[in-house]
């Protein structure tokens, strides 16, 4: 199996329907042994969920707005585990007035928390999963990304935090690199989660995927978002690092809509 006997960190599992249940759902599958994380109010929904996995794994607390939690998860893992060979970032969060048109009038308050749930805090866990992942022999880190090369309707600072959080990829890739630690993003394209469901016009914004994307597009298929994940944090990109895999049916490399699409009844114009 792709991931027999590795030890694999996942964070932002919420309810069944996000791609963090996704990727831990295939990670099992695939011969991984998986611990969760979540913290305060929304603990009890990771639970639930964990235990509809086909193993349940436990749940950790981390709050990515708590420094000490950073340390005591990596005690945790070291005391359960010893080493990690992955770590799945899939937190991410905007105040609502970072959003749906808030880009002039967001305060710097809401923009500052946006950056540091969605960007920093994969910084801040490749700094403390580090020394877990060295003593693998070396690792994968893998976050979830939208592709932040341009402006999009509706996503605001959201989408500044994707860009931010690209870039924190890279910086991230350099200095782990030596340490044996791959850091690698997934574009995925639009998915119906419950976290895009708090996006203001979501439904327009992720309608235009269908009928732009050349494979064309589901938005209730986690798969092959979960696959890609699974993909980078296997040995087989034992060399891959400081990479974007695009998981969008291709519609980031269309410059316009495709020959003979058609307007899908309901569908935002592109």
């Amino acid at each position: 199996m792709l991931l027999d006997g590795k030890r694999l960190l996942v964070t932002g599992v919420l309810t069944d329907d996000s791609l963090a249940y996704a990727i831990a759902q295939m990670a099992i599958e695939d011969g991984a042994d998986v611990v969760l994380t979540g913290f305060g109010r929304s603990m009890s929904l990771t639970q639930r969920s964990a235990r509809r996995l086909p193993v349940t794994p436990d749940v950790l607390e981390w709050d990515a707005q708590k420094p000490d939690d950073y340390d005591r998860l990596a005690g945790d893992l070291s005391d359960r585990w010893g080493a990690v060979d992955g770590v799945v970032h899939c937190i991410g969060f905007a105040p609502q007035d970072c959003l749906g048109g808030g880009f002039l009038s967001a305060p710097w308050t809401s923009v500052a928390v946006a950056m540091e749930v969605s960007a920093y805090s994969f910084a801040a866990l490749g700094r403390s999963m580090a020394p877990l992942m060295e003593a693998a022999g070396g690792g994968a880190m893998v976050s979830l990304d939208f592709d932040a090369s341009q402006a999009w309707a509706y996503y605001d600072w959201m989408g500044v935090a994707k860009a931010a959080l690209e870039s924190t990829a890279r910086y991230l890739a350099r200095d782990l690199g030596p340490r044996g630690i791959r850091v690698n993003l997934v574009a995925a394209g639009p998915q119906r989660t419950m976290a895009a469901k708090s996006i203001p016009g979501y439904a327009d914004f992720g309608a235009q995927w269908g009928r732009r994307a050349p494979l064309g597009w589901d938005e209730d298929d986690r798969r092959p978002v979960a696959q890609a994940v699974c993909f980078l944090l296997s040995d087989w990109s034992s060399k891959t690092t400081g990479e974007i895999l695009h998981v969008d049916g291709g519609y980031h490399a269309m410059g316009s809509d495709l020959p003979g699409a058609r307007e899908e009844e309901g569908s935002a114009p592109g």
